[in-house]
């Protein structure tokens, strides 16, 4: 856990740092050397570490970065140059921080400023049509037995979506944090004794485990359907609990192909406003017996990843919509308004506009809006060439033109119709 807290306290000084400080020249020959050796001493993989150190040293010898005397682009180059040899190696600069910064401090406390603003990684937590619960993502934050806020905030995300059929977890822009809070999360859905965590080889120190640092005393959630969102920005821990739940066959990852950024580590100061980010270890799954390192966690189904939600809310509803059940109309109901909106002939559209007692439907653009006294009004988007419209945003309103009348549908099978204004079916 230290690793991966050096890294993000590196990046809250990158960030505090003034934007418009000078920065001042260096010897890249030296800061060249200083990067080779930390890799040499600290790289997981010692065979690989003392190839790349002594690659480095070859090419600075030979005057590839001497032109380079500018940190921020010297830090650009060496990333460029090494992050394809593992997906988290890094090099940044910051210029140093003003004197009043450095009083105030960039350690532990303000990785933990940085977590509050940001609500511990969960941006949103919410139901979404058909009963499947929704939680969005953004970073895993770092806890520990006795530091309650971040675990807090996921129970209580998780507590507004226990009441539903499915959840989808959407990690598409996650670019990765801290394995205790995998471990947590994917301990919400697995069997206690379950034998799916990741295990850290990391150089010179013991063993370790995503398994959950603290207990789990909420009911698991063992048969609930589940499914990851993904995408090329998913890295780092967000792909460790993609990769986590696949390898389990616990859920369905949808989406693209993620980062391939699997070993963790964290950045080393090297001098001149410079560090390097390293490597010093690297998962194994228990069931593949390797990681996703490079290659990425591949998604189950493969789709846009902008399209990636609207599919997994169809994979989850035609699931449930198969089941038995009275919410099995609901489920079918929300699937068919997901669907692509059939084309209706505008001068179809404007022939159902009129009133049509406590309802007034009138056309815009080429969408018919549904209006009711002082309540918002609503967008009618087709779900066939017949009459058949649904609410946008309320699959469970359907509206069906039909005989010069407007009919409210329900799932249970009862509706109310409304007949159009007397003058009006006149006029037609």
């Amino acid at each position: 856990m230290k690793t991966l807290l050096a890294s993000i306290l590196g990046l809250s000084l990158a960030l505090t740092a003034p934007a418009l400080a000078q920065a001042q020249a260096i010897k890249p020959r030296a800061a060249v050397e200083k990067i080779a050796s930390v890799i040499q001493t600290q790289f997981y993989d010692e065979a690989r570490a003392g190839r790349i150190a002594r690659d480095l040293r070859a090419e600075a010898g030979r005057g590839k970065y001497d032109g380079l005397t500018n940190p921020s682009d010297f830090a650009v180059a060496l990333t460029t140059r090494l992050s394809p040899l593992d997906g988290h190696f890094r090099v940044s600069w910051s210029p140093p921080a003003p004197a009043e910064a450095g009083r105030q401090g960039a350690g532990p406390g303000a990785y933990a400023e940085h977590l509050r603003r940001i609500n511990y990684g969960f941006r949103r937590a919410e139901v979404l049509p058909g009963n499947i619960g929704y939680v969005e993502v953004s970073e895993f934050a770092d806890f520990t037995p006795g530091d309650e806020a971040a675990r807090k905030t996921a129970d209580a995300a998780l507590a507004l979506v226990a009441s539903t059929d499915a959840v989808i977890f959407d990690l598409r822009e996650n670019g990765g944090g801290s394995p205790a809070m995998v471990g947590y999360l994917v301990g919400r859905f697995v069997a206690a004794d379950a034998n799916v965590y990741n295990t850290f080889k990391t150089r010179g120190e013991p063993d370790s485990t995503e398994r959950p640092t603290v207990a789990i005393t909420e009911p698991r959630r063992l048969d609930t359907p589940l499914y990851v969102l993904v995408s090329g920005r998913t890295g780092s821990a967000a792909e460790s609990f993609a990769y986590t739940l696949k390898s389990a066959k616990r859920a369905i990852v949808v989406g693209e192909r993620s980062a391939g950024a699997a070993n963790p580590g964290g950045d080393v100061e090297v001098g001149d406003g410079l560090r390097v980010f390293v490597s010093s270890g690297t998962p194994i799954n228990p069931i593949t017996g390797k990681n996703w390192e490079e290659a990425g966690v591949a998604p189950d189904v493969e789709v846009p990843a902008k399209l990636a939600l609207v599919r997994a809310q169809s994979l989850a509803l035609t699931k449930l919509a198969a089941a038995p059940g009275a919410a099995s109309v609901e489920n079918r109901w929300a699937l068919e308004a997901l669907a692509d909106a059939p084309a209706v002939e505008p001068g179809k559209l404007a022939a159902y506009a009129g009133d049509y007692g406590a309802y007034r439907v009138t056309t815009a653009g080429e969408r018919l809006v549904l209006r009711q006294g002082r309540r918002p009004e609503a967008t009618l988007k087709p779900l066939d060439q017949g009459g058949l419209f649904v609410v946008e945003g309320a699959p469970l309103r359907r509206v069906r033109f039909e005989d010069g009348a407007l009919i409210m549908l329900r799932t249970d099978g009862s509706s109310s119709r409304y007949a159009r204004s007397m003058a009006q079916a006149a006029e037609k």
